[in-house]
């Protein structure tokens, strides 16, 4: 009973509660960049490479590590390192956001993409200096429940900013256009303001680097000289990088195969959301008890298997039923992945440089989804839509291989 205590007081504790808000205001601009304007995109039918190259608007997630020294090194205001970055990148997405929503695909494409652009670079910011403060604010063993809990918040930002505003754009309960839906998630992003406001500064062993030559240099040279350290960054580029590429064109996707916003709105994104935290909630438990490298290999086999499910939608058609059994496996699926791996970037991370190094893992991790996603439109076109799902879902395998070869690299914290 005594374990089971431990994990009641971890979930309920005001730290968790921290990471879970800030997750959401960490999730709630990726898919305004993503897939929500892909399916504005794809309504005005913007042609499907034009869209598939818009994936390369999320190359700011891929390369925030070479701007994340700044966030080790300096502190904007008094209110600390961590928060005062967090309150300035919040406030720039909110204007930047509401701004897209003044634009119009068919005539200011271009500039859609430049904000676009700009959007994903205050988002990558922001999401260098959350995950710096919840690697600080959290001990080693709260790590795997914590990074369920702040997937949470991050996937019902999805939920909010991709299934219930894509739902409710030309709906007949509240009906919005997409203009208005990007107003209403600019004014979404008070929630990570607020929690910024009242959330301690975490305390650190390690005072932060003296000087900005030392936040570069140090944490890449600290990394560099471990044992494995390239095959671990091969890895951590490849385990994901199937699931990655199959979600880029979803949207698209189901528009093509027929269905409704409302479809996409409730089925795809609402029960995706339900059962992506049934996900992340048996993901944490499971990680509790079996530590992150052994769950690491169960949630990388089941994502491979449901990433190949999508090809059951190019026989079905528009059918409910199955759009429902294919959303919840894969959901199911990658939340128990994606707080496996989250943790796992975690654990890699050492606290004196967390900010960068955690962004140089967390940037290679995303390099696949954000360099060759902008491909997967011509996939689309040379393959079609299921061999394109198959060839994701073989492109998992390598990441898997690769577990063998980790195990001796694993630290206490992976076990």
């Amino acid at each position: 009973m005594t374990e089971k205590r431990n994990i009641l007081k971890d979930l309920f504790s005001k730290q968790m509660l921290i990471v879970f808000l800030l997750g959401f205001a960490s999730g709630l601009p990726l898919l305004l960049t993503g897939g929500t304007l892909k399916t504005w995109l794809a309504r005005e039918h913007v042609d499907i490479s034009t869209i598939g190259y818009f994936s390369w608007v999320g190359m700011a997630y891929s390369l925030k590590f070479l701007w994340s020294p700044l966030l080790d090194r300096f502190t904007l205001f008094k209110i600390g390192r961590r928060r005062s970055w967090m309150l300035v990148t919040q406030a720039l997405l909110m204007a930047s956001i509401y701004y897209l929503g003044t634009l119009n695909p068919l005539q200011n494409l271009t500039t859609m993409a430049a904000m676009a652009v700009l959007i994903a670079f205050f988002s990558a910011t922001q999401d260098i200096a959350i995950d710096a403060y919840r690697r600080e604010l959290l001990s080693n063993e709260e790590l795997g429940l914590g990074s369920s809990l702040g997937i949470y918040g991050y996937r019902i930002a999805l939920l909010l900013s991709g299934g219930a505003g894509i739902g409710l754009v030309g709906s007949e309960i509240w009906p919005i256009t997409w203009g208005q839906l990007y107003y209403i998630m600019a004014g979404c992003m008070i929630v990570g303001v607020l929690t910024t406001l009242f959330a301690p500064e975490p305390k650190v062993d390690s005072p932060p680097p003296r000087t900005l030559m030392e936040a570069i240099v140090d944490p890449f040279s600290e990394f560099l000289r471990r044992p494995g350290a390239w095959f671990i960054l091969l890895f951590v580029f490849m385990f994901k990088l199937g699931d990655a590429l199959s979600g880029a064109l979803l949207n698209p996707f189901y528009v093509e195969m027929g269905f409704s916003n409302a479809d996409i709105g409730l089925i795809a994104k609402t029960f995706g959301l339900m059962s992506s935290l049934v996900g992340l909630f048996f993901g944490g438990l499971v990680i509790y008890y079996i530590g992150i490298y052994r769950s690491l290999w169960i949630f990388g086999v089941l994502q491979g298997l449901s990433t190949a499910a999508f090809a059951l939608l190019t026989h079905t058609g528009p059918q409910a039923w199955a759009l429902a059994t294919v959303v919840v496996f894969e959901d199911v699926s990658s939340g128990m992945g994606s707080a496996a791996f989250v943790a796992f970037l975690g654990a890699l991370s050492n606290k004196k440089y967390t900010a960068t190094q955690y962004a140089i893992l967390s940037s290679i991790a995303t390099l696949g989804r954000n360099f060759f996603s902008g491909f997967t439109g011509d996939m689309v076109k040379s393959l079609g839509w299921g061999p394109f799902f198959y060839v994701c879902a073989l492109i998992a395998i390598p990441g898997l291989f690769m577990l063998i070869g980790m195990r001796k690299y694993q630290t206490a914290e992976t076990v």
